[in-house]
């Protein structure tokens, strides 16, 4: 069950860089393929951001630091990633165009890298 979600959310994941890429400028992706490994590599960028730093500094954070690493994370992975293509300004657009896609659809929860539950946790 913990992988189909995994599936589930790459593929979602992938669907909204696919709608990014129409939407902003200087973001391209070339298939639905390129799009599923950008959202792997970018899920991986970013857990490795957040084991090191820590989750305030997290692409999965809101707030002024989550955006600008979200761009950052997502302007490096066209050097991983054959066939997708991103100037600074279209990652910071795609930061911000993908923080409000989340706002409706959650791509990550606390849930998927913490293997709790988000509603019962308990902020102290």
């Amino acid at each position: 069950m913990t992988i189909l979600r995994h599936v589930i959310r790459f593929i979602v994941a992938a669907i909204v860089l696919m709608f990014v890429g129409f939407l902003v400028p200087g973001f391209s992706i070339n298939s639905f393929w390129t799009a599923i490994l950008a959202a792997i590599v970018i899920a991986l960028i970013g857990w490795a951001i957040e084991a090191m730093f820590g989750e305030r500094v997290s692409p999965f954070h809101r707030g002024i630091v989550g955006f600008l690493v979200s761009a950052v994370v997502i302007y490096l992975t066209q050097f991983i990633v054959t066939g997708f293509h991103v100037t600074i300004l279209g990652a910071l657009l795609a930061s911000l165009v993908i923080g409000i896609i989340d706002l409706f659809i959650p791509i990550k929860t606390h849930m998927d890298f913490r293997g709790g539950d988000a509603g019962n946790r308990q902020n102290t």
